[in-house]
């Protein structure tokens, strides 16, 4: 019997992205099931690969502009137009994404978000009344404060001097706000995680030592970003929101100096996309990401596919580079990785071969 699939990968981080997974996953897949009528949703909650899936769904072009990353490195990068709507979709780990930085070589406290800001600019000067902007993968953990000050805030010590530098935030005696606050009608940050910016589940001790932030490191960023957010929010917005911890806290700063609303990307996604009639037409899912563990049920787009799929009864097949199992996995009618057919080191060096090898094998189990 011939089966309806929706084939909804998100990146496998480092190796493919989720177009590309979904296009392997559809090869190995019709290999051995050739009657299967097969819709492909390549899928991003966020973070890398946001601005692929989302100007997909709109049909936007590539705009190309030059500005620095976060290490202030000149860089040429790009972001989506659709002129119709007059949207701008922005993908922040473009500009100020760890994957754009030399392993190793940059240290979280010289980096910010201030190449961000010539972005936004960008789309600005284009006419852009909406802008949608996913904010995960970046390599920064400076609550905000580089892409505020290159849209125009001031941060001032108790001499009166400008800071330059997120780590001395400690010292943050004034904000002064620019005369523009707000750049379009609607702007839209789409955030991947659902962390708040301090605390034992904040930014910098959950995601800061995968950008290099040590544990003798935590006590100074938590008391620079502390003292930043008491004092910008005190005029200028909410103190705790959901999500303000997304992306090194470029959540919070884009929230409070950009008037910008939170949303968890994959809903975002979701809602673009029309997963919900697309789920009611089929038959089995199959998802996946470069890893499947715990942590995949705990908000991101992985999980959730997963979990509507349970709620709908529709079984769904999860994918991987590797699979940590975890107790709450039982969403998921089927977990694999591609460990199961050859190493994370080949794994890595051929991951479209690989995914290809493991669809294939799966669908001849159908």
């Amino acid at each position: 019997m011939s089966l309806k699939v929706l084939i909804a990968p998100d990146k496998f981080k480092g190796t493919l992205t989720a177009p590309e997974a979904a296009e392997a996953i559809a090869k190995g897949w019709h290999r051995a099931r050739p009657a299967d009528a097969l819709d492909l949703l390549p899928m991003s909650d966020g973070g890398d690969g946001f601005g692929e899936a989302i100007s997909e769904l709109l049909g936007a072009g590539i705009q190309k502009i030059q500005t620095v990353d976060a290490a202030h490195r000149r860089c040429n990068t790009f972001w989506w137009w659709e002129p119709k709507s007059k949207t701008a979709i922005i993908e922040s780990a473009n500009v100020i994404g760890l994957a754009q930085l030399p392993v190793g070589k940059y240290h979280p406290f010289t980096l910010d978000t201030f190449g961000l800001g010539a972005v936004i600019r960008a789309a600005v000067a284009k006419g852009a009344k909406r802008c949608l902007i996913g904010i995960g993968g970046s390599a920064t953990n400076d609550g905000g404060f580089g892409v505020a000050r290159a849209l125009g805030w001031e941060f001032l010590d108790h001499d009166g001097c400008e800071i330059t530098d997120w780590p001395q935030l400690d010292k943050l005696a004034k904000v002064v706000a620019p005369r523009r606050t707000r750049w379009f009608d609607e702007l839209i940050v789409a955030v991947d995680v659902q962390n708040p910016l301090l605390g034992a589940r904040g930014c910098t001790r959950i995601y800061g030592p995968q950008k290099g932030l040590r544990s003798e490191d935590f006590l100074l960023a938590e008391k620079a970003l502390r003292r930043f957010q008491n004092l910008s929010v005190h005029d200028y917005g909410e103190k705790n929101v959901t999500g303000d911890g997304a992306a090194g806290g470029l959540g919070f700063g884009l929230r409070v100096f950009a008037n910008a609303r939170l949303e968890p990307g994959f809903d975002l996604f979701a809602q673009m996309s029309g997963l919900s009639k697309r789920l009611k037409k089929t038959d089995l899912v199959i998802t996946g990401e470069g890893a499947i563990d715990p942590q995949t049920l705990m908000g991101k787009g992985v999980g959730q596919i997963a979990e509507r799929c349970a709620k709908l009864k529709i079984p769904c097949i999860g994918l991987a580079g590797t699979v940590i199992r975890g107790r709450k996995q039982n969403c998921f009618t089927e977990l694999h990785g591609l460990t199961e057919l050859t190493s994370v080191e080949n794994a890595k060096k051929r991951a479209r071969f690989w995914l290809e090898r493991l669809a294939e094998t799966v669908a001849k189990k159908i």
